[in-house]
């Protein structure tokens, strides 16, 4: 049986700030951005390279979370430090890379407080 891990909702307020934030600032690719009815809004973007998209959503009882309060996402990188120096050039505030004994972190909050980790992982491709 295979389970592959392909959407994780992300708790915003404001999802037009967000999306900006993530297409502009972070370079994900923008699947789709529906209002399939009502009050209901999906917004689906892929970080470039992953399997795994994020969802923006409104109007859906089922992913309601207080916006900020995701913690820890991990993107992988080939090369921490010159994934750290892109980000900072389009704006992203970026923390200083952490050698974890020859793994390697640098965080990064969106506009909301939700927390993300870039991640080098020696030897990995």
């Amino acid at each position: 049986m295979d389970l592959k891990l392909e959407l994780i909702p992300v708790p915003v307020a404001d999802i037009d700030r967000a999306k900006q934030f993530y297409t502009q600032q972070v370079g994900f690719r923008l699947d789709h951005d529906v209002r399939p009815g009502g009050p209901v809004r999906v917004v689906q973007l892929t970080p470039p390279g992953s399997g795994c998209s994020i969802v923006l959503a409104e109007g859906l009882a089922g992913l309601a979370m207080p916006a900020g309060s995701l913690r820890g996402l991990h993107l992988v990188v080939a090369d921490i430090v010159a994934a750290r120096a892109e980000l900072a050039g389009r704006g992203v505030p970026m923390g200083a890379v952490q050698d974890m004994g020859g793994i390697k972190f640098s965080a990064f909050k969106d506009p909301d407080g939700n927390t993300w980790t870039l991640q080098e992982i020696p030897g990995r491709q």
